[in-house]
This record gives C-alpha cells, sequence and structure tokens, in this order.
C-alpha cells in the first residue's frame, strides 16, 4: 500500500493519513495495522513509554539530564519504544513518597502548645499555623500540581521536594515566629508531590490495573496524616519541638532520592501549551466535564462527613458516656490504619468492576455505617469502633473509584482533573469541620451523626444523576443502560474519548484556519476511524 495516499478499491484498504483524536491538535501519519490502533485503541494507553496520541507531543524529545546538569539513570530515561512497569518497588515509592510529603501539613498540630512556650506567643496566634499550612497546600493544589500536564513530571517531582526540603531546614533552626509562619505556608504550597504522582500512577498502570495503583497513593495520604500526627506527639514529648522538623528533613531526604533512582522519565504530554493555557482548560473543565462535576459532589459530601466524624469524635468520647483520657482518644486515630492497609485490596476489587458500580456500593456501605452512628454512637464504644472501620474503608474505596473513572476521561489532563477533584476534597474537609463541630456543641452526637447521614444520602443522589455507561459529555441520563462488563464499558469509554477528540479537533481547526478546515479534518478523522475499523 503506497504511503500517504488514499486507496478507493473496493478492497477497504484504508486511508494512512488519520486524525489524532486524543489530542485534536496536529496530524499523524502510520501505516497500516499501527494507523488502525493508533484510531481504536489511542484513548487509553497502556503505559507511558508506549507511542500514543497524547504522547505524541513529547516523544520525539529524549532527555538524559535532570535540570540539564543532573545525569538521569539510563534505565529511567525516556524512549518512546519503550514502557516502564508499575511494579511493587514503584508502588512502595510512590506510597512512601505520598506518605512523608504530606505529612508536612500535620506535623505541627500536636505540637502547638510547644511551638508557642519557644516563641513566646499566645495560643490564639500559634493555632493560626496549621491554617496557614492549610491555606498553602490549597494555593499550591490549584497553582502548581496542574503543571503536571504541562512539565515532566521527574522534575516537577523532584524539584517540589527539594523545596519542601529546604523550607523545612529553616522550619527547624528559625527563631523568628514570623519567619516561621511564613515558611509554613510556603511548605504548604510545595507539598503537593502526592498530588503528580497520583495522575503518574494513573499513566504507568495498565487500565486494568489503574484503580489499584491510584489506591497505592490514596493510602500513602490517609497514613501520612496519622504518623505526622503519632511521630510528631512522641517526639515532642521527649524532646524539643526541632527534632520533629529534623526528622521531616530526614525522611525527605529519603523520598528525594527513592524519586532520583526508582522515578521514571516522562516528556511533557501538553508540549503545545502555555501555563495560562493550562489554568484556562482548568477552569473550562468545572462547567464542560459532567463525569467530573458529578465526582466532585460526590467527594464534597463524603469528605465533609469524614472530617466531620474525626473532628468531633474528640468531643464524644471526651464527654459523657465515655470520658476517655486523651490517650485513649489518640489511639482511636490508629484505627484509621486498618482503612490504610485494605487500600491496595479495595483497589484490587475495584478494578474488577466497572468505576460506577464500586462506587454505588462504597455509597451504600458509607450510609449504614453513617446510620450505625446515629443509633448507637453516644450508646457504646462498639459502635463507634464499627463506624471508625467501615468508614476508613468505604471511604477510600469511593475515593479511589471516583478517580480511576475521572482520569479515563482526558489521559492527557490528568492532573487538572485531579487538582480540581482534590480541591473538592479540601472545600469539603473545611465545610464538614465547620459545620459539624457547630452542629456537635449545639444540638449533640445524634444531631451531628444525623448530617453527615443526609451527606450520605447526597452522595448517592448525585450517583444516581448519571448510569454506569453514560457518555462523557450527558450530564444527567441512564443511556447505555446497566452493562457491567468491563470491555463493554471500555469500548464506549473509547468512543466517548473518540467524539471529544472529533469536538477538540473541530474547535482547534477553526480557531486557526476557519470553519472551512475543520470541516475538512472531521472528515479526515472519520476516514480514519471507518478505516480501523475496516482493518479490525
Amino acid at each position: 500500500m503506497a504511503e500517504n495516499s488514499t486507496s478507493n478499491s473496493p478492497t477497504g484498504t484504508i486511508n494512512d493519513e488519520t486524525v489524532d483524536i486524543e489530542k485534536g491538535r496536529k496530524e499523524t501519519f502510520g501505516k497500516g495495522n499501527a494507523a488502525a490502533e493508533s484510531i481504536e485503541e489511542g484513548v487509553e494507553p497502556s503505559a507511558p513509554g508506549q507511542s500514543s496520541p497524547e504522547d505524541q507531543e513529547g516523544e520525539d524529545v529524549e532527555y538524559t539530564k535532570d535540570f540539564g546538569i543532573i545525569p538521569i539513570p539510563s534505565r529511567l530515561q525516556y524512549h518512546p519504544n519503550k514502557s516502564f512497569h508499575f511494579g511493587l518497588v514503584l508502588q512502595i515509592v510512590f506510597g512512601f513518597a505520598s506518605t512523608f510529603v504530606v505529612a508536612n501539613l500535620y506535623y505541627c498540630q500536636p505540637i502547638l502548645i510547644p511551638l508557642s512556650e519557644a516563641f513566646n506567643v499566645s495560643y490564639s496566634q500559634v493555632s493560626i499555623v496549621p491554617t496557614l499550612i492549610q491555606a498553602g497546600y490549597a494555593t499550591g493544589l490549584l497553582l502548581i500540581s496542574p503543571a503536571g500536564d504541562l512539565l515532566r513530571r521527574r522534575q516537577l517531582i523532584l524539584l517540589l521536594v527539594i523545596l519542601s526540603l529546604s523550607l523545612s531546614v529553616g522550619l527547624a533552626i528559625t527563631s523568628s515566629f514570623r519567619a516561621f509562619e511564613v515558611l509554613s505556608f510556603f511548605v504548604g504550597a510545595f507539598s503537593v508531590t502526592p498530588q503528580i504522582l497520583l495522575p503518574l500512577a494513573a499513566d504507568l498502570a495498565p487500565p486494568a490495573k489503574r484503580a489499584s495503583a491510584i489506591s497505592v497513593v490514596f493510602a500513602g495520604l490517609l497514613l501520612g496524616v496519622l504518623i505526622a500526627r503519632v511521630i510528631s506527639g512522641i517526639i515532642a514529648q521527649y524532646s524539643s519541638y526541632h527534632v520533629v522538623y529534623y526528622f521531616a528533613i530526614g525522611v525527605q531526604v529519603l523520598v528525594l532520592f527513592d524519586i532520583y533512582l526508582l522515578v521514571p522519565d516522562y516528556p511533557s504530554k501538553n508540549r503545545h501549551l502555555t501555563y495560562v493555557e493550562i489554568m484556562w482548560t482548568m477552569a473550562k473543565y468545572t462547567v464542560t466535564e459532567p463525569v467530573l462535576v458529578q465526582a466532585c459532589l460526590i467527594n464534597l459530601a463524603s469528605s465533609a462527613s469524614f472530617s466531620s466524624f474525626w473532628v468531633t469524635l474528640t468531643f464524644l468520647l471526651g464527654g459523657d458516656p465515655y470520658n476517655y483520657s486523651t490517650v485513649v482518644i489518640g489511639l482511636f486515630g490508629l484505627v484509621g490504619i486498618f482503612g490504610v492497609c485494605m487500600g491496595p485490596v479495595v483497589g484490587k476489587f475495584i478494578d474488577t468492576l466497572i468505576p460506577w458500580y464500586a462506587s454505588l456500593l462504597a455509597c451504600i456501605c458509607l450510609l449504614l455505617f453513617q446510620a450505625v452512628q446515629v443509633i448507637g454512637n453516644g450508646l457504646n464504644i462498639s459502635a463507634v469502633i464499627i463506624a471508625t472501620l467501615g468508614l476508613d474503608v468505604f471511604r477510600q474505596m469511593l475515593q479511589t473509584s471516583l478517580a480511576a473513572k475521572l482520569f479515563s476521561i482526558n489521559p492527557s489532563a490528568r492532573a487538572r482533573l485531579n487538582a480540581i477533584y482534590i480541591l473538592s476534597l479540601f472545600i469539603g474537609q473545611v465545610m464538614g469541620t465547620s459545620v459539624g463541630t457547630k452542629v456537635f456543641l449545639e444540638h449533640g452526637w445524634r444531631a451531628c451523626a444525623g448530617v453527615s447521614l443526609a451527606y450520605g444520602g447526597w452522595q448517592i443522589f448525585a450517583l444516581l444523576l448519571r448510569g454506569p455507561n453514560c457518555g462523557r459529555f450527558t450530564w444527567i441520563g441512564w443511556e447505555g443502560g446497566w452493562e457491567g462488563r468491563i470491555r463493554k464499558v471500555d469500548n464506549q469509554t473509547q468512543q466517548n474519548a473518540k467524539e471529544s477528540g472529533k469536538r477538540e479537533t473541530s474547535e482547534s481547526s477553526r480557531s486557526r484556519d476557519g470553519s472551512a478546515v475543520a470541516d475538512s479534518t472531521e472528515k479526515d478523522a472519520e476516514k480514519g476511524e471507518d478505516g480501523g475499523q475496516r482493518l479490525r
């Protein structure tokens, strides 16, 4: 078959010139089976390193040095014909990095009194430190983590860890409270490494194991919250607060070396975009992507319920009828480790289901455990333990299943989608903390648990607005029916991505060359799809 020519013979030979439907930004030229594969399977790359539409922008560029100075180990250097396996070692590295980077946000919480004494400030003054760290983290989520769709992830991760590590040195040695406040804000802003690792894990893992990969990072995030508070409290009990931050420096050095030695390089996925365009498209997704909006609404309610439970748990266990000591109350936080340990198991289970069904199961179970709270939280400690275990496990299942579905809608925009998704979680935490505390103090534990039960109903309602096989751009509906086979839904996902590619191709072409060129581009895309189907 001649190259770059269209066959009109009745044998059904395909047109070698196909439109890159995933990117919608340029044309690619292939031969025979490669052209058909580009059309049929380009919407879901199996791993970085394999040629796929979203990788086209960066695959011509191979780097041998980080930041143009530090050599990249040869086994980690990117090559178009080389794929990286998201095996056990990488899973451990991703989990370890997520745990001890996100821990930066929580080291300060158990040591506020020692900080107040060391800097000679009031409790009200020192209480602003956790707020500044969380505000910095929100800033980093909004302004830094979307850069994962623009820059090389390995270098971005290394830079963020170097910055958070350097700022932690400042926290350990400064004698000025004002400097401590400023440094705290920037430590929070640069501690968004897990939000770069999360989309990267989705890229590295094949679609059949994507939920498992995502669950590893989420497990690291939850473990980081627990470990930071426990370690910080223990160290401060027997030493000074300075040692807490020396510990933070040490583990971040380990994270830095692990990332340098084990995380593969991967080119930019959107080299044709600028940072301003990245931010603009992220804002656009909030009104053009029904899957994203649905996931955020569910995540918002789930996060609010979860935060409300943990914040008010101290009041519940410290008052009648339990009257537990602070030490005993702290031990309940360790129950959360069970949920963390179940994370990878939950991820593997989700890999066998359609994400929508995993989300539905998680929502129903969360609703049941919220009902346990309403009935028995203030009556028997067993109800509290059961609710704690159930909320931990199924909250993680819900987060992972929503993220798995979210990352399938546009592989080249995973960092932006994740940034919006995690921002909804952050907003939910703030809402749950404020509302839960107010309701508990004014109306008691049962009313507070009732609010969480209402959050559970909100989650199910938002999920049922769109069916399991709904098209990507359908806001409300059940098109596609109840089909639950993964193969069937994967085909539907690919078709949705193709439709999106056509839409983006049309818009891009009109902005550059006018509507006539856009029409021509769409026709070329249709020809390529027809050719791919004939070859199949």
